[in-house]
């Protein structure tokens, strides 16, 4: 399987927050700008002002990739796209930054909380870059897969790569895991949610690893046409509709 490359920037931004990391224990990972409580709100949720929302929920379940280092974030411009194609659902936020999969797996009562339609779930960067290792990762995100698909729930996954510095031996088998876990469990899915972003400086972060307000456009309009067909599927999905 070819590895993915990943420019010089990435790979600098990469190392430097590597290093960052034996020395501040706030920083966990270069996924992780400052961790955050977790998420209550969604894009798009009324105020307590307000009539209760009612249509069915998506929850964007991930780290710092999904709760955003800028705004707009991916999940507040999903929800503009699902707005303007007349898909009836609300987008429920719960990512966290700097969690792994282990915190994924802490949080997924959380999720099911929420009762959703949808849950789009990306983890494993942090899990990467701290170098845990790959059977571990795994296993936490079969448990989350198993978790959900118990219930019922519909279900998306997102992939994630490595910079190429951190070894031929962990990547590839890092890379590969996201597709494996996506036909094991029948899940559509991304093998890497920022292939369309990462090559461009202006839709980065000047840390190389997360995208801005340009980027998380691209990345909502991915993640969109992934889940579109099955949102389709479900019930209540055209505005209008009771």
């Amino acid at each position: 399987m070819r590895t993915l490359r990943f420019p010089t920037f990435i790979v600098a931004a990469a190392l430097v927050c590597a290093l960052l990391d034996s020395c501040s224990a706030r920083k966990n990972s270069p996924l992780q700008e400052e961790r955050v409580p977790e998420a209550t709100g969604s894009a798009g949720s009324a105020t307590s002002s307000q009539p209760e929302d009612s249509r069915p929920v998506i929850v964007a379940f991930g780290d710092s990739l999904t709760a955003g280092v800028t705004t707009p974030n991916y999940p507040e411009q999903l929800q503009e796209l699902l707005d303007s194609s007349g898909l009836r659902f609300r987008v429920d936020n719960q990512g966290v930054s700097g969690d792994t999969t282990t915190d994924g797996l802490a949080r997924i009562a959380n999720v099911m909380a929420a009762h959703p339609s949808l849950v789009i779930l990306e983890f494993g960067g942090n899990d990467g870059l701290r170098g845990i290792p790959i059977e571990a990762t795994r296993s936490n995100l079969e448990q989350m897969i198993e978790h959900i698909q118990a219930a019922r729930t519909a279900l998306v996954l997102l992939g994630i790569t490595l910079p190429p510095n951190y070894g031929p031996e962990y990547v590839k088998p890092f890379t590969a895991l996201f597709p494996a876990l996506a036909r094991k469990y029948h899940i559509p899915y991304i093998p890497f949610l920022l292939a369309n972003v990462y090559q461009h400086r202006e839709l980065m972060q000047p840390d190389g690893i997360h995208p801005n307000g340009a980027g998380n456009r691209i990345v909502a309009q991915d993640v969109f046409q992934l889940i579109r067909p099955l949102l389709q599927s479900l019930p209540a999905h055209r505005a209008g509709q009771p």
